[in-house]
């Protein structure tokens, strides 16, 4: 599967999974020419900074399964997580890219997903993380950091 840097922070999680801000509509034309059957949103439509009007038909035109999982950024919870686990065990062999409106969400839950042994190693997913953001409040908790939960979260090119 090509790889698609200009698409809003874009990473390769492994050969069938890749992670995203919110792509365009012209992005997601492009997910499909590269492969991926299946788009996991976890960004809250119509909220945030370039959140597709209607991402579910646009997916479904596109002749790509749509597995929305809206969560609240100020509260991720263990049934959100949940959700995700399961969305990605059922398809097991599908290409599938993930995304929410910055990568912020989905890194977070792919370092907390590493943890729990999946996907790639707890360096690569932090990694991967920290280069996007680095977790504080109701986020340290989520992951497990309690050293950061009194922090606000802090992004790599304005906080750090």
């Amino acid at each position: 599967m090509t790889d698609l840097q200009h698409i809003l922070n874009w990473r390769r999680v492994d050969t069938r999974i890749t992670t995203s801000g919110q792509p365009t509509e012209a992005q997601l034309a492009e997910l499909k020419s590269i492969g991926v059957t299946a788009i996991v949103n976890l960004g809250i439509h119509h909220s945030g900074k370039g959140a597709l009007q209607d991402e579910p038909r646009t997916v479904a035109d596109l002749g790509m399964e749509y597995i929305y999982i809206p969560v609240d950024f100020e509260n991720p919870t263990d049934a959100d997580y949940n959700a995700f686990k399961e969305a990605l065990a059922d398809r097991p062999n599908t290409n599938i890219h993930v995304h929410c409106i910055y990568n912020a969400r989905v890194s977070a839950f792919f370092y907390r997903y590493a943890m729990d042994g999946f996907a790639m190693s707890v360096a690569q997913a932090l990694e991967n993380m920290e280069s996007i953001w680095r977790p504080g409040a109701a986020w340290a908790d989520f992951i497990g950091d309690e050293e950061a939960a009194d922090q606000p979260n802090r992004y790599a090119g304005d906080d750090y």
